[in-house]
């Protein structure tokens, strides 16, 4: 028996949440067909509320609990994307989130937490200093823990990107996703084998940030690595959930370069005239830099987010 949520549970998460998200549109474009050598079909999840994919999962959690979890609010630890969609689903039920954020988060995503209403608790930038600022909360105020990927909600909610594109896009060939904790590329491989065996759904990841690729070929979570990457939203490691699932479904995990993801996002810009967060840009890169086999091919691509502090772009 597969683990996670089922096509049945998406199904019913896309019905729960559909008055509270976009239908992100899918963008294509002549030029970078060819500068892939196929066709490429956007999933903007950059333009979803919020800026990225993260509304999906934080609202199916939300309008999930019952009355009486709901009163006790919700809490959770991200560096950002996950934050702002969970206080601004919170505000939309009318019950408080708080949110424990990294104090190295960008400024940006902790201003959109605090403009959701989301309640920010500053940390160390460590899992262990997350897990435990959140458990505090947790004994403080009685909240529901609502984590950012290590919850079939959340993959429910995630996955019902993949379920539109697919849905928009007939017969596609591959399905490129980001991975960080592997909750949306947990739930886009649900969504995407369960439609269309044949598939080949990717997982997408810093070469700077490779700890997804370590996991899956040691069988075990490896722990993240110690260099840095601009892909801020991918910082986080698998948990034992997103791991058996990406073991189950995932065909491959592909490494991207710093100066890859920074010519994805300009080439995103300069002809879909989209803003795409490094993070959002990394699952673009292989197919434009031609890493994979896919000439051809039909392939689609999840712009995960959008979130990027138009004053520090990597590019001028």
């Amino acid at each position: 028996m597969s683990s996670g949520p089922t096509l049945e549970t998406i199904r019913d998460a896309h019905q729960r949440i559909a008055p509270y998200i976009h239908r992100t549109p899918v963008f294509t474009s002549q030029s970078l067909d060819e500068f892939a050598g196929a066709r490429l079909f956007f999933k903007c999840e950059n333009l979803q509320k919020t800026g990225s994919f993260k509304m999906r999962g934080a609202a199916n959690a939300v309008f999930s609990l019952s009355d009486a979890e709901a009163r006790r609010g919700v809490v959770t630890h991200s560096s950002g994307n996950h934050a702002a969609a969970l206080a601004r689903a919170a505000t939309l039920r009318g019950i408080p989130a708080w949110i424990v954020m990294p104090s190295n988060a960008p400024e940006l995503k902790k201003k959109a937490v605090e403009d959701y209403g989301g309640r920010i608790t500053l940390c160390q930038p460590t899992l262990a200093a997350r897990e435990a600022a959140a458990q505090k909360l947790i004994a403080e105020t009685g909240a529901v823990l609502l984590h950012p990927y290590d919850d079939d909600r959340i993959i429910a909610g995630q996955a019902t990107a993949a379920l539109e594109l697919i849905e928009d896009v007939a017969d596609l060939d591959f399905l490129l996703a980001p991975v960080s904790g592997g909750g949306l590329l947990s739930g886009t491989a649900i969504a995407a084998k369960t439609l269309r065996p044949a598939i080949r759904v990717v997982g997408c990841e810093p070469a700077n940030s490779d700890d997804a690729l370590r996991s899956l070929r040691a069988g075990s979570i490896q722990p993240a690595a110690n260099a840095v990457t601009m892909a801020d939203g991918l910082r986080a490691t698998l948990c034992e959930r997103t791991l058996t699932i990406l073991r189950e479904r995932v065909d491959e995990i592909v490494l991207v370069s710093e100066q890859e993801i920074v010519a994805t996002m300009r080439l995103l810009w300069e002809r879909l005239k989209l803003v795409v967060e490094p993070s959002g840009a990394v699952p673009a890169s292989p197919a434009l830099h031609r890493q994979m086999a896919i000439s051809g091919k039909r392939v689609g691509v999840i712009l995960s987010g959008g979130n990027l502090d138009l004053g520090k772009l990597p590019f001028r």
